[in-house]
């Protein structure tokens, strides 16, 4: 299975592929996408970059599924509505090529990968550096990418190991709370 991980943001989008062999996770790509080009203000032509990076990505290296990262609310609320925007773009064009899309808090990555919640993004470039075997740290946008495709990768397993057992039925909606859907 061949999973892609996004972490949005407006002006730097991550992307993480990984494959996975039973317990095994291989190293496949990941990167950003800038939307630096466009000016400031320009909205809809960040929007667009995003959107043609992502599909670009998809088209590429044509994953099986993607894990997103959700967002989380800033003090800002305007900050917190572009992130949505950005965000939103991403989903967009994974759920249009008909990628099963899983998501996952800033939280839960962090506990997967480093072991606990407020782990800050060096600890996070290590981990994925680590648990990847990659000669170098990735970038930190394209490493919290990498560990939400790294925490789907743990998560889908259980799930199906829990499938086989109970029938599953997925939230439609859910409040976030420390990590923790309510």
């Amino acid at each position: 299975m061949r999973i892609l991980g996004i972490d949005p943001g407006l002006q730097s989008t991550g992307f993480g592929l990984l494959d996975v062999d039973g317990s095994t996770l291989h190293y496949v790509a990941s990167g950003t996408v800038r939307t630096t080009e466009a000016p400031r203000g320009d909205l809809p032509g960040r929007i667009k970059i995003i959107v043609d990076g992502v599909r670009e990505v998809i088209e590429r290296w044509k994953p099986d599924c993607a894990s997103v990262e959700i967002v989380f609310v800033n003090v800002n609320p305007q900050s917190t509505l572009l992130l949505g925007q950005a965000r939103g773009a991403a989903l967009g064009t994974l759920v249009s090529h008909g990628l099963p899309v899983a998501e996952y808090t800033a939280l839960q990555m962090k506990k997967a990968i480093v072991g606990h919640g407020l782990a800050n993004k060096n600890q996070v470039q290590e981990m994925v550096a680590r648990l990847l075997k990659l000669p170098g740290l990735p970038g930190k946008d394209a490493a919290d990418a990498l560990g939400v495709a790294i925490t789907h990768a743990h998560a889908a397993r259980a799930f199906e190991a829990l499938s086989r057992h109970a029938v599953l039925d997925r939230r439609q909606h859910a409040q976030y709370r420390k990590g923790r859907a309510y």
